[in-house]
């Protein structure tokens, strides 16, 4: 089950990644996240029950929560949780009981992880086959543009449809038509002479199927387990994701290396068949009862809203920010060639997914976390400074280490994002705003290689990492001080919100 197309870097699913969109940050019951229980008679018949929520987990009225803290304040906080109770392990490990009670999360968890794995195979070879036939970081960039168009059309509508028509059929649909265009980039790879045009032409159609698709598996987790469960679901599938995006990788430059980019394509291909045997088995999981179906009225609807809240805005301009003016990515080919050809390439891709995945391992602490705002912009400024690292980076160790501050950092934007959306968007415009979502993780990288591309043709390959990494940093913070209501957002104000 493919989470967005090849050339846009999957940093969603690092928190989304991950690429649910659940509550992570902020407590382990319901009514502590933000989320109403009064719905959760419309979640499939799916959980099993027989491990009842820990005692006292809806007991009584909520806590008053303490007023704001400042940032050094919060970090005392979580550490002195930490030294109560069961100690720093139980602050950051990893709950995995939606795994054990629900068997169609077990399953999503399953398929998703194997598909996941193909299109981070492909993640690698297309670019790697772009740059091989063309030589040139602007090229790379271009495809990656080539996404953007038909995604700035598709999320609008992929997200009504997450609101309007059965979600599991709709990602079905999207699987099957993703599987197509992978077999037109298997034939192409077979030609005596590869057409670079075939390239940019699947790139087109991956990303507005994605588009298709995303909001739809977005909205699926919280239909399939309690939503005191959801901050442990979101942990376990930014796990599943980032185990992906660190294995997959590194296997893809060997397979390049060893059988071939046809091969290589073929592992994608086979990928979609073990999801949609896993999307077979899988129960329906249709609208909301209170759903508008399928209109511009509706799209309209989940804009007007957007734009009501500065907080959303702000949550994705510094996203957006980050990721044009500090994403690599299409220069990682070109790096690989200076550090040791395709298989250090692998390295490159999987080394900041490393960093998001020693997060998402040690994410128990996020559930302290209040101010979600201030964490995201937080994150963004060390993503920024993780970059400029890398762009001065002289041998391959050096380069890793920066990749890795970066994905970490990464991760911790996208868990408090996550959060911050799912805390306070109201469920009956949950699908639309994960449309609006998608375009703000998705445009930032896509233009940001297309800037990143062009940059190094003008000024050379450091030049443009280390700009990228200083402008972002600057960018993160002029607009958490023009934001206000961005950086002082409140997981009980988040709460009201989504009423």
């Amino acid at each position: 089950m493919r989470t967005s197309p090849w050339l846009v870097p999957l940093r969603a699913a690092r928190r989304s990644g991950d690429p649910f969109r659940a509550v992570v940050c902020e407590g382990a019951t319901a009514e502590s996240a933000g989320l109403s229980t009064a719905g959760a008679s419309d979640r499939l018949d799916t959980v099993d029950h027989s491990h009842p929520a820990p005692e006292g987990s809806r007991a009584g009225p909520l806590p008053e929560l303490p007023e704001p803290v400042a940032v050094p304040e919060a970090v005392a906080e979580i550490a002195e949780t930490a030294s109560r109770g069961d100690g720093l392990a139980t602050t950051i490990r990893i709950d995995v009981a939606p795994l054990r009670r629900s068997r169609e999360f077990r399953l999503l968890f399953i398929g998703q992880g194997v598909s996941f794995f193909g299109t981070m195979v492909t993640y690698v070879a297309l670019p790697y086959q772009a740059y091989r036939i063309s030589h040139s970081s602007l090229i790379v960039g271009l495809l990656s543009l080539a996404e953007l168009i038909p995604m700035l059309i598709t999320a609008f509508v992929g997200g009504a449809l997450a609101d309007a028509v059965d979600r599991r059929r709709m990602v079905r649909m999207t699987e099957v038509a993703m599987c197509l265009v992978t077999g037109a980039l298997v034939a192409n790879s077979l030609l005596h002479r590869p057409q670079l045009w075939v390239l940019f032409v699947v790139a087109f159609a991956a990303a507005g199927i994605a588009g298709l698709q995303r909001p739809s598996l977005d909205a699926m987790v919280p239909r399939l387990i309690p939503a005191e469960e959801l901050p442990a679901a979101a942990a376990l599938s930014s796990l599943k994701s980032n185990l992906g995006m660190v294995s997959a990788p590194p296997v893809a430059g060997v397979l390049i290396v060893a059988v071939g980019l046809p091969l290589t394509y073929g592992v994608d291909v086979a990928t979609f068949v073990v999801s949609l045997v896993v999307l077979a088995m899988m129960r329906a999981v249709p609208p909301p009862p209170q759903s508008e179906g399928l209109s511009l009225r509706a799209i309209a609807d989940g804009l007007r809203y957007t734009r009501s809240r500065q907080d959303l805005i702000g949550s994705y301009l510094i996203d957006m920010n980050a990721m044009f003016f500090g994403i690599p990515t299409a220069l990682f080919p070109q790096v690989a060639s200076h550090l040791g050809g395709a298989a250090v390439l692998g390295v490159l891709y999987a080394a900041p997914s490393a960093g998001s995945l020693l997060v998402t391992l040690t994410s128990g602490w996020a559930r302290r976390v209040r101010h979600h705002g201030r964490m995201v912009a937080i994150a963004a400024a060390v993503w920024g400074l993780g970059i400029v690292g890398f762009g001065f980076a002289s041998t391959l160790p050096l380069a890793i280490a920066g990749l890795i501050v970066a994905g970490g950092a990464d991760m911790v934007s996208g868990l408090c994002r996550t959060t911050m959306w799912n805390q306070s968007i109201p469920d009956s415009l949950r699908g639309r705003l994960a449309g609006i979502e998608m375009l703000s993780y998705s445009s930032g990288p896509t233009l940001g290689n297309v800037e990143a591309g062009l940059v190094e043709s003008l000024a050379g390959l450091r030049a443009s990492i280390v700009s990228g990494g200083v402008l972002c940093v600057v960018g993160t913070a002029v607009l958490a001080a023009v934001l206000p209501q961005f950086w002082n957002y409140d997981a009980t104000e988040g709460a009201r919100l989504r009423g």
